[in-house]
């Protein structure tokens, strides 16, 4: 039986996706239901249940992270207008169960600036 997440499959690219960015740490996609016109998912390739599971060993790619969504906000110029959200357990509705980031910006069902 495959225990591997959607994202650990896209990460070992045994599934196709809209990759943006990717190095040794991380992977950026478009999400597949996106929630804005900009929606992108930061995903670290070390697999983290979920963020209230990240340890001290994980300093180094959970600030990583945060610097890659900067990094994204000025490559789609919205660098002074987004949001970032980390779902943190199914009852905060978190479907996948490897960490990652999502980045949303623009006209959405939020209300994020525009």
């Amino acid at each position: 039986m495959d225990n591997k997440t959607i994202f650990q499959k896209i990460i070992e690219k045994e599934i196709p996706s809209d990759i943006i960015f990717e190095d040794e740490l991380c992977i950026v996609i478009k999400d597949i239901n996106p929630q804005a016109p900009l929606h992108l998912l930061i995903i670290p390739k070390k697999p983290i249940p979920k963020l209230s599971e990240a340890s001290k060993e994980d300093l180094k790619i959970l600030g990583h992270l945060m610097l890659i969504v900067g990094n994204m906000s000025r490559k789609f110029d919205v660098d002074d207008a987004f949001n970032v959200i980390i779902n943190n357990g199914e009852k905060a509705g978190q479907t996948v169960f490897h960490l990652h980031l999502h980045l949303l910006a623009g006209n959405n069902k939020l209300n994020l600036p525009k």
